[in-house]
């Protein structure tokens, strides 16, 4: 797309982003735009006319317009004329054209645009109404067909007023001329300026140097918004950003395919004042006078508008220090009443620490102890002005005091409530075990300050657990021990009584005549009777458990089971080591045997499966079925034996036992004990073994 200006860069379209922005906004392709200035006051020179067609032919010859937009009647009047020459069939779009330039005239053929209102009358109207006692126009104007166009416009727009004013015209005449024309001016002359500058007209003083020395003599006023920031007041102007707008408005419409000919001109709005505030000071023009709607241009703040920031941020800071102060003041007084309630409180805090039973102790965010209660240096014998430090640890058995400090580490990093038991030496040399349990301290800002703990004395407790867990075990072995001598008679004594008594039915039918049938079916069952005690030997106490391991052991109870009652169970094992601790072994052995019977018992179901999981220093036992299911908190408050003796067993050899079911969901069984720890089972293990 080409835009084609009718007057140099000095005069230029200013609205020339918009008009692109609206453009590509209504256009879906990318566009290329190419703009040119023309000098067409110059065309009264055929030559000059054809010099410039040649120029712009030259210079878009290799490319494809498809879009000239002209700025202004001259350029439009030139590609209209040389338009087969430079841009053959080419649709025009016009911008800022008087109507009266087209009135009554066909269009051009391929050609629209959008026309200005020029108010002529408007900007006489403005002058005469800011300058009461206007006796005379002088009206500068050059030769050119554009300012020609707008003398006779402006002269008739005078003939109105011809009764008032008397027009004087400074036409077409040389710079010294002119100025010097100007300076005899009579008073209360209003100057219309109506000269277009050039670029190469003027090389000593050029036409905005003609205006500003105009204007200041006489009040100017200009019809073409051009004359703003060189001295002239303003005048009566249409909004350049709504021609821009109209008219990409109108190109991306010929660009989307419609034909311009089918494209009504579009008339451009109504126009305001625009006026320059600086020359209403200078000709004492009070902005009352001006009509309602007027555009003031280069205003000047006021003192207001250029320090109101500075004053407002005074004001506030001001303000701010004020309320800082007072703020102060009232966070002082409140201060100091804080420390009073926080004095007491720390008085009550020790009253309290020092006459509870418990041992109470305080540490900084970095562990450091910072306060002992008096309980506590009691109950150690420890000089209570020799300080804290690390001290505290000298009073801990020797073998605890690596899980303390290990434990004390990871609560700062968690920065998490937390216990601990330990041995602490008591002032006679005694050593008690401790339960401490701490928690974090916050202060008014919501930082972690450190730890407050108590610690209180649990050994009888301790005792105590230790002594149930040894009548536990004595139970436990005692069970063991009973099982595996039952386990004896039944397999020494009854089973070889039984099969005995097998082979004399067996003789005793050879001799017999009519009831040797009778005998052999004694014998059958005499022989299931020694099978299912085989059986109920081996289930109560495993040899191969003892000389073969876990695996074979489960391995064979799993096949016994399954034919004993008639159930299929899917055994597997993984990484199991060969030899176990005889009590992990035990233990392991006991818990498949009690799960399976339960899940014959209880599951109604006929398939099963036992895993055994080696792992870094654990085994896992894992029984599993898809049956009936069962409520787990309810059976735990039953305390049915069979639970309670799993995890009697599993606590003895410091393991865990997890117990997953849900009704209608089957169950699982899952048993965790390590392989490194001496449990009080072992010894037991092998007593059992040796008898």
């Amino acid at each position: 797309m080409l835009i084609l200006h009718s007057f140099p860069k000095a005069y230029a379209f200013d609205a020339l982003e918009p008009l692109k922005s609206t453009v590509r906004s209504g256009v879906s392709v990318p566009i290329n735009f190419y703009v040119e200035r023309l000098e067409t006051q110059q065309f009264s020179s055929r030559d000059y006319e054809n010099g410039e067609c040649e120029v712009l032919r030259s210079a878009y010859a290799k490319e494809k317009l498809d879009l000239v937009i002209v700025f202004a009647y001259p350029a439009l009047q030139f590609v209209a004329e040389f338009r087969d020459r430079m841009f053959p069939s080419v649709p025009i779009v016009f911008v800022m054209v008087a109507p009266g330039r087209i009135q009554g005239r066909n269009l051009w053929p391929h050609t629209t645009g959008i026309t200005i209102p020029v108010d002529v009358r408007g900007t006489l109207d403005l002058a005469v109404r800011l300058h009461p006692g206007t006796k005379h126009i002088a009206v500068v104007a050059g030769n050119s067909e554009f300012e020609s166009y707008w003398l006779d416009q402006t002269h008739q727009e005078l003939r109105r007023r011809a009764d008032e004013l008397k027009v004087i015209d400074l036409v077409g005449l040389p710079t010294e001329q002119l100025l010097h024309q100007v300076s005899t001016l009579p008073p209360h002359t209003v100057v219309f300026f109506e000269l277009v500058p050039q670029d190469s007209s003027f090389p000593v003083i050029s036409g905005y140097q003609v205006l500003a020395a105009i204007a200041q003599l006489f009040p100017t006023y200009c019809i073409h918004n051009y004359c703003f920031d060189h001295g002239a007041i303003g005048g009566s102007y249409p909004d350049p950003d709504e021609q821009a707008v109209k008219g990409g408005q109108l190109a991306a419409r010929v660009l989307s395919g419609e034909n311009p000919e089918n494209i009504p001109v579009v008339h451009g709005s109504a126009t305001r004042v625009n006026v320059d505030w600086r020359q209403l000071r200078r000709w004492n023009i009070p902005e009352s006078a001006l009509p309602p709607g007027t555009i003031v241009l280069y205003r000047q703040p006021t003192a207001w508008e250029r320090y109101e920031k500075y004053i407002v941020a005074g004001v506030v800071l001001v303000v701010v220090q004020a309320l800082l102060i007072a703020g102060l003041l009232w966070q002082r007084a409140r201060k100091r009443k804080a420390e009073v309630i926080l004095r007491e409180s720390e008085r009550r805090f020790r009253v309290m620490a020092d006459t509870t039973p418990a041992l109470v102790w305080m540490c900084d965010k970095n562990g450091d102890v910072s306060y002992l209660n008096d309980r506590r240096i009691d109950f150690t014998g420890r000089d209570p002005k020799a300080g804290f430090g690390d001290t505290w640890t000298a009073f801990i058995h020797p073998d605890d005091v690596r899980g303390v400090l290990a434990a004390n580490s990871h609560a700062l990093e968690q920065r998490e409530g937390f216990s601990k038991e330990y041995r602490l030496r008591r002032r006679d040399g005694v050593y008690c075990w401790m339960l401490d349990v701490a928690a974090p301290r916050i202060d008014g800002d919501g930082k972690f300050v450190g730890f407050i703990g108590s610690a209180i004395d649990v050994t009888d407790q301790k005792l105590a657990q230790e002594a149930l867990e040894k009548v536990s075990g004595k139970l436990i072995e005692a069970q063991e021990t009973e099982r595996s001598r039952i386990a004896r008679e039944l397999h020494d004594d009854i089973c070889q009584r039984l099969a005995m008594v097998s082979q004399d039915l067996e003789q005793a039918s050879e001799g017999a005549n009519g009831s040797s049938n009778r005998i052999m079916d004694i014998r059958e069952r005499c022989t299931e009777i020694v099978f299912d005690l085989q059986a109920l030997s081996h289930e109560l106490h495993s040899s191969k458990l003892q000389y073969l391991g876990i695996v074979s052991a489960l391995r064979a109870f799993c096949q016994e089971f399954s034919e004993q009652q008639s159930v299929n169970i899917d055994f597997t094992h993984e990484n199991v080591p060969l030899r176990l601790p005889p009590g992990v072994s035990l233990c392991l052995f006991r818990i498949a045997q009690e799960a399976l019977h339960n899940a014959v018992k209880h599951s109604g179901k006929r398939e099963f499966t036992v895993h055994l999981l080696g792992t870094q220093g654990e085994i896992e036992l894992e029984v599993r079925d898809t049956g009936a299911g069962f409520d787990v908190e309810a059976a735990k408050t039953s305390r049915g034996l069979g639970l309670m003796s799993m995890q009697e067993r599993v606590h003895l050899v410091k393991g865990s036992l997890c117990i997953e079911s849900k009704l209608n969901r089957g169950t699982r069984i899952i048993t965790r004990v390590p392989v490194g720890a001496v449990s009080a089972l072992d010894a037991m293990a092998e007593n059992v073994g040796r008898t």
